[in-house]
């Protein structure tokens, strides 16, 4: 795990923050369920809430309604990955502005279900990294859309158990911030001996805490999504999923498919005209 370095570095990571009648509603997701249509100008893209995620649920369908996200951009496209919007910021953007630190001035509690996984299609909150956000808590507004790659069962097993280590040196990095006025101590005192006695002894709390858990292994159902429509498996259990595309997957497969600059913004404005509760 090279768990040395992080005793004797100071560490750091992110990653930021993404017109139908009832009986065609009823055709795309159950009666109470709520389906939210988005006009861009690339086509349309319609997806379902999941009630299983009420406070996501409900804060997405508050700001629609609000209009917060109509006019904004989707302002980070990756091949093969996700498309991400919901920066209000965005609407007015140039073409030189740097997108997706703003936001609604609020984030939501994680409402991470082992139920939902990110396979194509999916909607899932965006959020800042574990470092500032241990609690993994979503974004107020931005989102993203899933699009994803295929695996194979033995990509999937290699996948699982590089997660299962990360999960490991995760807990591991968060041990050795709450020891981190110590370990400078001992840096500035050269005392070796003392900074590898500390790292064993941080080393074996970490597996006890996650020995505590059961280890990540991928469902059957998992195996066969990734497989056969792809996705993005090893953001599972980090980021709240609270829906899926069930119209207009086409649309979110072009705009994935945009020519991007190194900030992964797409160079010609892609724009959500208008995001509507279709009733």
């Amino acid at each position: 795990m090279k768990k040395i370095l992080l005793l004797l570095i100071l560490i750091a990571c992110c990653i930021t923050a993404c017109t139908g009648n009832q009986q065609k509603k009823n055709s795309m997701t159950n009666s109470n369920e709520t389906l939210v249509r988005f006009e861009t100008t690339e086509g349309n893209i319609t997806v379902k809430l999941y009630n299983e995620t009420p406070k996501h649920r409900d804060n997405f369908i508050k700001l629609v309604k609000e209009g917060v996200y109509d006019s904004t951009l989707f302002h980070r496209v990756i091949k093969n990955f996700m498309i991400q919007a919901g920066d209000p910021q965005s609407k007015t953007a140039t073409d030189t502005t740097t997108l997706g630190y703003s936001d609604v001035g609020y984030t939501l509690p994680a409402e991470i279900n082992p139920k939902f996984f990110h396979k194509k299609g999916v909607l899932a909150a965006a959020r800042q990294g574990d470092d500032v956000n241990p609690n993994r808590e979503s974004s107020g507004s931005q989102f993203y859309i899933v699009t994803g790659r295929k695996f194979s069962e033995a990509q999937l097993i290699n996948l699982e158990n590089q997660m299962n280590e990360a999960r490991l040196d995760t807990v591991f990095q968060k041990l050795t911030r709450k020891h981190m006025k110590e370990i400078l101590k001992m840096r500035r005192a050269n005392d070796t001996e003392s900074l590898l006695a500390l790292q064993d002894s941080l080393e074996n709390q970490a597996r006890n805490i996650v020995a505590e858990e059961p280890a990540l292994k991928f469902t059957k159902e998992q195996i066969q999504a990734y497989s056969t429509i792809g996705g993005a498996p090893h953001l599972d259990g980090a980021y709240t999923v609270f829906g899926e595309v069930v119209e207009g997957m086409e649309t979110v497969d072009k705009i994935g498919q945009a020519k991007t600059n190194r900030a992964d913004r797409p160079e010609k404005d892609i724009r959500i005209l208008k995001a509507t509760i279709i009733e």
